[in-house]
């Protein structure tokens, strides 16, 4: 296992098991199932730093966990969660494991990011300052930063092993996975988006935006992935919330924002993160978790 100076787990070691070193995971094969390990590492512009955010993959598995089972109606890819449960191969790393791993159901991964916006806010926004339009959409006039949107909108993106993933229209997400499959991952997202945002702002959160990635099981689709985290979301505090300018949020784009301030040009390497970037990120994910799920990490 390997660590940073400041505790983030930046990269797992299983002998003996095939793995995929994805952008925060790592996933290795068990045969009929696989290990989804959530690391500490943190990407932005598709790009992964090289130091990571402590207690981050932990934050991730634990708000996954929360709306695997709020939104229970959606069939999903988790099977166990339980370092305790998990086989016997795997209990020699139970302690770097616990609380930001679970083993899935293998799943045929579908080749788009199902990306659901109900603000105006990040690329979108700045699509929509040029074209008038975002994803394909042409929108009315007049709309101001992080406004709300008249309705939500399915935005979907190419799903990229590597380099950066890219906006499609609806009708060439269409052509990607086929009429029927491209509706039926719309009105999924677009569900789920609604489901989500109610609770949120119970919660006292906005839930700007978000990406799902979806699988498939014997022509069943189901949620794979992470759901609904502060890697995959843009989360805004009400209380701070105003429209017309870029709102605090509890999310990763504490990051983007800093390495927009910088002279770099998003094309690895990476730079490295300052120690105060770390831990304000850090405490904006556990706030996220904190405020939406009631959890707290142990």
């Amino acid at each position: 296992m390997k660590y940073d100076s400041n505790g983030a787990l930046l990269e797992t070691e299983i002998p003996g098991l095939p793995v995929h070193h994805g952008k925060v995971r790592d996933i290795y094969d068990l045969g009929d199932s696989l290990l989804f390990v959530a690391t500490d590492r943190i990407s932005a512009f598709d790009c992964v730093m090289p130091n990571g955010i402590p207690d981050k993959g932990r934050v991730l598995t634990s708000m996954s966990l929360f709306w695997f089972d709020y939104i229970s109606w959606a069939p999903n890819h988790l099977l166990c969660a339980d370092v305790s449960d998990f086989p016997q191969i795997l209990k020699p790393y139970e302690k770097d494991l616990a609380g930001r791993s679970m083993i899935v159901r293998k799943a045929k991964t579908i080749p788009l990011e199902c990306i659901v916006r109900g603000y105006l806010a990040g690329s979108g926004w700045k699509e929509y300052q040029k074209s008038g339009s975002v994803g394909g959409y042409k929108l009315r006039s007049g709309y101001r930063q992080a406004e709300k949107l008249d309705k939500a909108l399915f935005t979907p993106s190419t799903k990229a092993e590597e380099g950066h993933d890219e906006n499609v229209t609806f009708e060439e997400a269409q052509k990607i996975v086929g009429e029927e499959k491209a509706q039926n991952l719309a009105d999924f997202s677009l569900r789920i988006y609604k489901d989500a945002t109610k609770h949120a702002e119970k919660c006292g959160i906005i839930l700007a935006d978000t990406k799902f990635e979806f699988g498939e099981i014997d022509g069943e689709i189901i949620l794979i992935d992470e759901v609904l985290t502060p890697d995959s979301s843009r989360f805004w505090p009400k209380d701070e919330y105003v429209v017309g300018s870029n709102p605090p949020s509890l999310d990763k784009q504490f990051v983007r924002d800093y390495l927009e301030s910088l002279d770099w040009d998003k094309t690895p390497p990476a730079p490295a993160l300052p120690d105060d970037v770390v831990f304000k990120t850090r405490d904006k994910y556990l706030s996220a978790l904190k405020a939406i799920s009631g959890r707290s990490l142990d």
